[in-house]
């Protein structure tokens, strides 16, 4: 739909995370509700991701899921639109496509995946939303002393070190977004 603001999450599928992920999570999606955007995310009803899918519904939002097919069992049975795809690559490109915003969530190696490769094609002109990791409690620390240390050996150049911010709390995303 023209003129629609579309916003990605990238997040955790484990359910064996601490409370205060989920809860900036669901916080964080009535904000983005609020203010007019359409969530994007894998759509299921595991972890963070069921979390994301029940506060879409919970606040009235529309809500795209983007599933391989081979994950359909863990479908969220109520999104406002369903996209199935046959890989996990498939599903990030549909994931970030016509998105003005990308979110990763505290998460686990697949949300590590999703947010540097948005990273690296926002880097290479392929990707031209906003990039944020929600930082909450220092979950990222590790990855800006990552990016910074590439910046400091010429592996990174600072404007692309730029490109992704790490706000820490949800309050500071919702004013980014």
């Amino acid at each position: 739909m023209p003129g629609e603001k579309k916003l990605v999450i990238f997040c955790s599928a484990s359910s064996g995370i601490a409370p205060e992920f989920n809860e900036a999570a669901a916080e964080f999606v009535r904000a983005a509700c609020a203010k007019g955007y359409t969530i994007v995310s894998g759509g299921t009803v595991k972890g963070t991701m069921g979390v994301v899918s029940g506060a879409v519904e919970s606040c009235g939002g529309k809500h795209v899921g983007i599933l391989p097919r081979f994950m359909e069992e863990y479908t969220f049975p109520r999104l406002t639109t369903l996209v199935w795809t046959d890989t996990m690559s498939e599903r990030k490109e549909k994931m970030r496509e016509g998105t003005s915003v990308a979110v990763a969530l505290p998460g686990g190696i697949g949300t590590l995946d999703e947010l540097v490769e948005t990273l690296t094609l926002a880097k290479l002109g392929k990707y031209s939303g906003r990039i944020y990791a929600l930082n909450i409690g220092g979950f990222y620390d590790k990855l800006i002393e990552l990016l910074d240390y590439y910046v400091s050996t010429g592996m990174l150049d600072s404007g692309s070190r730029e490109l992704i911010s790490f706000p820490s709390t949800v309050g500071e995303l919702e004013a980014m977004i």
